[in-house]
């Protein structure tokens, strides 16, 4: 860690340490701090959150009481030193010259599949195309990571399967990698006192639990009980003062009740700090088209996730609807890349094709490769950030890059060609163009009239 950093992370702790003494009166006095260490940028930011620690009207006047008051200051105090510090002031720097130096995309987070193995048996689940035998050891996980750590990546999501499977290899790697912050999509059933005492103790890991909407629809999916196993798993969270949030998948059958206002209350209510929401992808050759949302339904997601964010006090990332605010799709490194159970290395998360091992390339290497240097050469997908995705909205691109590239499906036990998973988003591609080239012109409009 260079100079400043180390400074900058010093700076922090004292100001959190500053902090908690009088919380009320002192968070003004953070923001003062930030704004001289900030040196002008994200001014913007800046803004609206002194707004949500000064004004008691703003929506998220009560998510600052939430953070300050709720998390444990030493959990508060190690995410965001790992998160502000490592994972942007350290890396950003690295990270362009790197770019740079190789002309390849340098990722910001990586997505790992720890397992395969997973303790229910969702209906429809993506992942479980894999298979469940299928495992990154401890020792491949930590060479990734470290690894990672040498481009600048600080930031580590893990998916699956369940990754709670790998409870005692994952707590391990927090405990060595103390200076990363790392999340992890879970059902949350396997969240007991003892791993949340653990999460104490490292200090570092954020569970994200996955929702399908209320009791019913989750129960639907994911078998009875695990709703409220998700949210006895939450409380106890909340409980012990840790940072958590939710995932939700929305579909053509739940779009409604997984973007109403009482399930944002509901989150709202079980002590959530963020969610993400996600645009059911038509994945395997299982996959059943007919869940992916008409183009009047993804309006509807659209419009409401920007509306309570203007008035409900929960961060909210809005997957497939988000490309405007980080310039298209994020995939092939460009900010992310995704390594399954078996060591592929994926573009993306969505995307089981690959040229590449990570047991066979280093992860330089894996960036360098053709399908990845095709994503790098192509993005962005389209100049209209409401079709960033080579697959969803621009399914050619993606036929095209996979054949002129020779990567190969990652399914282990039904390997999907690209023309069929293509051929299933054509329709939804050419339905959804007009309705997303209406919402982006209203886009440019509101932009424009908010710099006038």
């Amino acid at each position: 860690m260079n100079v400043s950093a180390t400074l900058a992370k010093h700076g922090l702790t004292k100001a959190f340490d500053h902090l908690y003494k009088d919380p009320e009166n002192n968070l003004p006095k953070i923001m003062n701090w930030a704004d001289k260490f900030s040196k002008g940028h994200f001014e913007g930011q800046r803004k609206a959150i002194r707004k949500a620690i000064e004004d008691p009207n703003d929506p998220y006047y009560p998510f600052v009481r939430h953070v300050v008051q709720d998390i444990d200051p030493e959990v508060m105090k190690t995410v965001a030193a790992n998160f502000f510090i490592n994972s942007n002031l350290v890396s950003g720097p690295l990270q362009e010259k790197l770019r740079e130096k190789y002309n390849c995309n340098i990722p910001w987070t990586i997505l790992l599949d720890p397992t395969s193995a997973c303790n229910l048996q969702c209906t429809g689940c993506w992942a479980a195309e894999y298979g469940n035998k299928l495992n990154l050891t401890y020792d491949e996980i930590d060479d990734i990571i470290c690894q990672g750590k040498e481009l600048g990546v600080y930031f580590y999501i893990y998916t699956g399967g369940e990754p709670l499977v790998r409870k005692d290899d994952i707590l391990r790697l927090c405990e060595k990698h103390d200076d990363c912050v790392f999340m992890s999509f879970t059902n949350g059933t396997l969240i007991d006192e003892d791993f949340a005492n653990e999460m104490l103790r490292v200090k570092n890991f954020i569970p994200s639990i996955s929702l399908e909407g209320f009791e019913e629809a989750t129960d639907s999916r994911r078998g009875n009980g695990v709703y409220e196993k998700a949210l006895n798993a939450m409380k106890l969270l909340h409980d012990k003062r840790l940072l958590y949030g939710v995932s939700c998948c929305y579909t053509s059958q739940n779009y409604d009740s997984i973007t109403s206002e009482d399930y944002w209350d509901m989150m709202i209510d079980n002590g959530a700090y963020f969610v993400w929401y996600f645009h059911y992808m038509p994945v395997g050759n299982d996959a059943s088209p007919e869940l992916m949302p008409t183009p009047e339904q993804r309006e509807v997601v659209f419009r409401r996730i920007r509306d309570y964010r203007s008035r409900k006090p929960l961060f909210a990332m809005d997957f497939q609807n988000d490309a405007e605010y980080i310039g298209g799709c994020i995939a092939g490194g460009r900010n992310y890349l995704h390594i399954n159970a078996n060591g592929d290395a994926d573009p993306c998360v969505f995307i089981h094709y690959s040229d590449s091992n990570i047991r066979e390339k280093s992860l330089l290497e894996v960036l360098r490769s053709p399908l990845f240097m095709a994503y790098h050469d192509g993005q962005p997908f389209n100049d209209n950030m409401l079709r960033p995705c080579p697959m969803l909205e621009n399914p050619d691109k993606l036929r095209d890059m996979v054949k002129k590239t020779g990567a190969k499906s990652t399914d282990m036990q039904s390997p999907e060609s690209v023309d069929h998973l293509c051929d299933k988003c054509v329709s939804y591609s050419d339905n959804w163009t007009p309705k997303a080239h209406e919402l982006w012109e209203e886009r440019k409009e509101q932009k424009a009239s908010q710099q006038s």
